[in-house]
């Protein structure tokens, strides 16, 4: 059961059960307590040479470099780096669009690694419940502490002026050890369903890709019942006709606008809406193209290079973009073919990322298919799958806001959960 705090119209309107303790309005039973009460800090340094370098993902935590990037940014010797324990946590002080003022994660996964000494790592001090401060770090309930830290602008090659000592005597918000280990425990079973979640996605995603592989590349061990014939082969360039965009001639304000010719770059092919907008002066002085609702776009470059999707809206492209249509093949059963050939061409192409696509690259590639009658099964096929995954992310996508939530509800004492 929960009491639900009453509302209140300002900071000066305490509501009753709750006080004003530095900054901070929390239940009369909780306290405020210096960082340095809950947890300790961690300087031993890598003497024995482990090679598990870790960095910070906003979905993953302190995850391993090499799982990660699939290849390691860090120096040689790796002696300087801290060691951590698996509990043990870490901020890193770069700021980014997800973290605003840097990251605070706990080694979850390993039973060691190191990090960079730019790095703030610290262990928790006994009769410190680790479960309740990764939830409260991970709902950006420090942040606070961290903005008084750190000065207006003084950032140094992306990472926030954080210094270490005032890191350790920053405030923590310290509910009853027994409060903290029930809202741990609420909070962890939504992350148990959480991950059910993300498991059953994830599955459905390694299904579709099962089922492009077997329709799409093997007809002769897996084919839609019904259909037979022998299928042809065509270089992509022979079935389809296709051009890229532009931009305009320069960044003069009077070519964009806030309506107008929706201009979609390389990484807005799959959205409904774009960021820019050219005006009918920006179109008339760029080499863009106009596009239709239900072509095929391909990023030839940028971070997403090698993903295609079935424009959602009429527009215009830039020359990152490669525009494909037909009247031999149905446009999206070659999305799904090329869609199916991402890692390939990528791997192909790009050489660990580095370089581009070109329109003559996706016109040379050699595809095969069937007769437009087992073209449109198959789509159908792959199509319903597509359902049960955009079902899925939805739904994980709400039980995540859910989440975020009551995160901030139970970590603020807002609602209070009975012992």
């Amino acid at each position: 059961m929960t009491k639900q705090m009453k509302s209140s119209t300002g900071i000066e309107q305490i509501p009753e059960g709750y006080k004003l303790e530095y900054g901070y309005v929390i239940p009369k039973e909780w306290k405020i307590v210096r960082f340095d009460k809950c947890f300790h800090r961690l300087t031993q340094k890598n003497a024995e040479n482990n090679q598990n370098v870790l960095t910070i993902s906003a979905q993953q935590g302190l995850i391993s470099q090499l799982d990660y990037y699939n290849t390691l940014y860090a120096s040689e010797d790796k002696t300087g780096y801290f060691l951590l324990q698996k509990g043990d946590f870490a901020y890193n002080k770069s700021y980014s669009t997800d973290y605003a003022y840097g990251a605070i994660k706990q080694l979850e996964k390993y039973e060691k690694g190191i990090v960079s000494p730019l790095y703030i790592c610290f262990s928790a001090n006994q009769d410190t419940n680790t479960d309740f401060y990764r939830q409260y770090f991970e709902a950006g309930r420090f942040n606070r502490e961290i903005y008084k830290i750190a000065q207006e602008g003084a950032r140094n090659h992306g990472l926030l002026n954080v210094s270490t000592p005032e890191f350790f005597s920053a405030a923590l918000v310290y509910p009853p050890v027994a409060e903290q280990k029930k809202i741990a425990e609420i909070l962890a079973q939504c992350d148990k369903v959480i991950e059910l979640k993300q498991q059953r996605l994830e599955a459905e995603v390694e299904r579709k890709k099962w089922l492009m592989n077997q329709l799409l590349h093997h007809p002769e061990k897996y084919r839609v019942p019904g259909f037979y014939g022998n299928w042809e082969n065509a270089t992509i360039g022979s079935i389809t006709s296709s051009f890229s965009g532009g931009t305009p001639t320069s960044s003069n304000s009077c070519y964009y606008s806030h309506q107008g010719i929706p201009f979609i770059r390389s990484g807005e092919i799959g959205e409904s809406k774009t960021e820019l907008y050219l005006s009918d002066q920006g179109f008339a002085n760029s080499a863009a193209k106009m596009v239709k609702k239900g072509d095929l776009l391909y990023a030839l470059y940028g971070a997403n290079s090698g993903e295609c999707f079935i424009s959602k809206i009429d527009g215009a492209i830039n020359q990152a973009i490669l525009c494909i249509r037909s009247e031999t093949i149905d446009i999206r059963f070659l999305y799904y073919v090329l869609a199916s050939m991402k890692e390939w061409i990528v791997a192909t192409y790009l050489q660990g990322g580095q370089g581009n696509l070109s329109g003559a690259i996706i016109k040379k590639l050699k595809i095969s298919y069937p007769q437009k009658d087992e073209q449109q099964a198959i789509v159908k096929i792959i199509y319903s799958q597509d359902i049960v995954i955009d079902k899925l992310r939805e739904e994980l996508k709400k039980l995540e806001e859910r989440k975020k939530a009551l995160m901030q509800l139970l970590l603020a004492g807002i609602v209070r959960v009975s012992i």
